[in-house]
């Protein structure tokens, strides 16, 4: 008998629950008609958020120097280098001797040959100017040389002694000052005709910056030799996507296969003409150049040709309170569900900021350290009541125990009605 009733009671109370939920969900304005069961939820967090692009380069010399030579006017001598050496700058590259330098050495010294005709032709006048100075005052009608008499340019036989003397002196400093412009002159020519006999063997070409003889010309065909530096870059090409986010200044980093250590650097140029001439039939790139920063004096060489993956940080922001982008939700704009301390989930309009890396940036609404949904299964309404599933991991018995018998059934009852 007992047995007959213990499942006469479970059933009855069974029948009772049952038909009580169906009356609290049939029920207008019912709590239970405005739950919300809540499986997933996450925290407005402070985040770092970083918008990048994902694309590949390989290692290559920043630069490449070539040098070129004349071979119309010049005849070449020798290569004083050889492809793969490493230079300095300074460093002898090759030889030529020049025709120029016969012409040019016969045409300086003709015009130092004139100078000096000059300097005699002068030297001569001031002589004659000294010696008709000294017969002014004691032979006042002495005969005057005529090209002497035509340049001081005044009247002899009616002038005052004192103003041909001072006439005399006047021109006599004049053909002083121009002597020795003519002096200087011969001085400045004597340099150039000593500085040609120098080069005269041979003429040697430079290094104008370090680097490594990439390849010679042996065909003396331009350029005779290109040189590339030692300093190593990242180069790569932008899409039409890409690009719009790229910029000059963006900091890099990349990693490859071959060197333990990530490198980093900055963009150094972007051309803004794409590496294959458009067509309708192909997506333009763009090259870029990234250029690498040193990380002290034990930096691992990197072997030109590399392959390696690169970030560009196209933005970056620090600090900033950051949500899941899967729990913004979009109406006119941009909202997301707040579960608050009272037990309700409250709709809030967002202003949005950077989204990257799954995050997005929230300029305004929630705060740090705010509940918000996730993954919302069907549309909620706003300022519903909100429960959560039970996780078992996180429920101790040592709690339970210090539960009253009273907190007990009423918890119990309480589970049972929200439900």
């Amino acid at each position: 008998m007992s047995g007959k009733w213990k499942i006469a009671t479970v059933s009855i109370a069974s029948i009772v629950l049952i038909t009580v939920n169906l009356y609290l969900i049939e029920k207008k304005e019912s709590k239970v008609e405005r739950t919300v069961f809540v499986e997933n939820w996450t925290k407005v967090k402070k985040d770092t958020i970083t918008d990048t692009i994902q694309t590949n380069g390989v290692i290559k010399p920043v630069e490449e120097y070539d040098i070129y030579f004349d071979a119309k006017k010049n005849d070449f001598k020798k290569f004083l280098v050889k492809e793969g050496d490493a230079i300095t700058a300074g460093s002898s590259l090759f030889e030529y001797t020049t025709t120029e330098l016969d012409a040019l050495k016969a045409n300086l010294e003709a015009e130092k040959t004139a100078a000096e005709g000059e300097i005699a032709g002068i030297e001569e006048y001031i002589g004659k100017l000294r010696s008709y100075q000294g017969t002014v005052i004691s032979e006042p009608e002495a005969a005057i040389d005529e090209s002497v008499e035509k340049n001081l340019n005044i009247d002899i036989t009616t002038s005052s002694s004192d103003l041909i003397k001072s006439n005399i002196e006047q021109e006599m400093y004049k053909q002083e000052l121009e002597k020795n412009r003519l002096d200087e002159k011969v001085k400045m020519l004597d340099a150039k005709l000593s500085s040609i006999e120098e080069q005269s063997n041979a003429i040697v070409t430079t290094s104008e910056a370090d680097g490594v003889v990439k390849n010679i010309n042996k065909n003396l065909n331009n350029p005779i030799i290109s040189i590339v530096s030692t300093n190593m870059a990242i180069e790569g090409d932008f899409s039409e996507e890409e690009m719009k986010k790229a910029e000059v200044g963006m900091t890099i980093k990349a990693s490859s296969s071959v060197s333990k250590k990530a490198l980093k650097g900055k963009i150094g140029r972007i051309h803004s003409y794409p590496a294959e001439e458009p067509s309708l039939k192909k997506n333009n790139r763009f090259p870029f150049q990234a250029l690498i920063e040193p990380e002290g004096e034990e930096t691992e060489p990197l072997l030109v040709g590399s392959k390696v993956n690169l970030t560009v940080i196209t933005n970056e922001k620090a600090g900033v309170p950051s949500i899941p982008i899967e729990a913004v939700q979009y109406q006119k704009q941009p909202y997301i569900y707040k579960l608050t301390n009272k037990g309700h989930v409250d709709k809030h309009y967002i202003t949005k900021g950077l989204k990257a890396e799954g995050k997005q940036e929230i300029i305004k609404g929630p705060s740090v350290g705010d509940v918000i949904l996730l993954k919302p299964n069907a549309a909620v309404k706003n300022h519903s009541y909100f429960i959560t599933p039970i996780q078992f991991e996180k429920v101790k018995a040592g709690t339970y125990k210090k539960f009253t018998s009273r907190e007990k059934v009423r918890y119990l009852l309480l589970g049972i009605l929200e439900k």
